[in-house]
């Protein structure tokens, strides 16, 4: 089997479940050593609220000491709710903003002397965002949302043009829907307010998708391990649609 990442130690947050379990799945399976990062512990699990700076420097410190210099991030940790524009207050946009903006700002000033290191050791450091769709267009009810995805993919954007001189790589990828936890929990959400089944909601999502189905987690990680394979090391600054052709460029 080949081992691309042989001697690479990649942070995944965001890693007990859905699609950051499934990258760090892939990463292990290319040879890194996998430290991973989720808000509660277990097996193989470092306990961290990733919107807490605090937090954030004693996790990466601890993967620190088990493997060594940080090579690779993949900033996977987010979280969605919905509501109506005139019903999403403050409170709901900053949520949405820590989850998943002020977390991946956090981890990436956290690794960054390990990734600009890397950078001189041939392979380069990487840096992987999972976004969204909803960091490429708008969705109804998820304004908040939405406005915290587009502001990672701007991030991404901004690192990638200030990193790529000490060779780090900076990119995001942006799944549409796809089967995980927090989809089915979006297809309850929206049987319980709309009255129809979960399955039909389910089918409601999938159909946003052209190929009329979910992104699978593996196709998702498949996407991860190749942004951080030696081949891309000349891609950065990308956002990569995994939507079925939802969204072209």
């Amino acid at each position: 089997m080949s081992m691309p990442l042989q001697g690479r130690h990649a942070l995944v947050t965001g890693a007990s479940r859905g699609i950051g379990a499934a990258i760090a799945t892939a990463l292990e399976q290319a040879g890194a050593q996998v430290s991973r990062l989720a808000r509660s512990s277990g097996p193989n699990i470092i306990a961290c609220d990733v919107t807490e700076a605090a937090a954030v420097a004693a996790a990466f410190t601890q993967a620190r000491q088990q493997h060594g210099p940080i090579h690779i991030l993949i900033n996977n940790a987010g979280q969605v709710e919905s509501a109506s524009f005139a019903k999403s207050g403050t409170d709901l946009l900053q949520r949405m903003l820590d989850a998943n903006l002020k977390s991946a700002w956090l981890c990436s000033q956290a690794a960054l002397a390990d990734l600009t290191a890397a950078g001189k050791d041939g392979q380069g450091g990487r840096i992987v965002n999972i976004a969204s769709v909803a960091g490429q267009k708008g969705y109804a009810y998820v304004s908040a949302y939405c406005a915290a995805k587009h502001g990672l993919v701007g991030l991404t954007r901004a690192l990638a043009a200030e990193l790529a001189t000490a060779n780090v790589t900076v990119n995001a990828l942006c799944p549409g829907y796809t089967d995980t936890d927090l989809v089915q929990d979006a297809a309850r959400n929206i049987a319980a307010k709309t009255g129809c089944s979960e399955a039909d909601a389910l089918a409601k999502l999938a159909a946003t998708n052209p190929q009329g189905r979910l992104i699978r987690p593996a196709e998702v990680a498949a996407a991860a391990l190749w942004l951080c394979s030696p081949e891309a090391a000349a891609v950065t600054g990308q956002s990569l649609s995994i939507s079925g052709g939802e969204i072209m460029s």
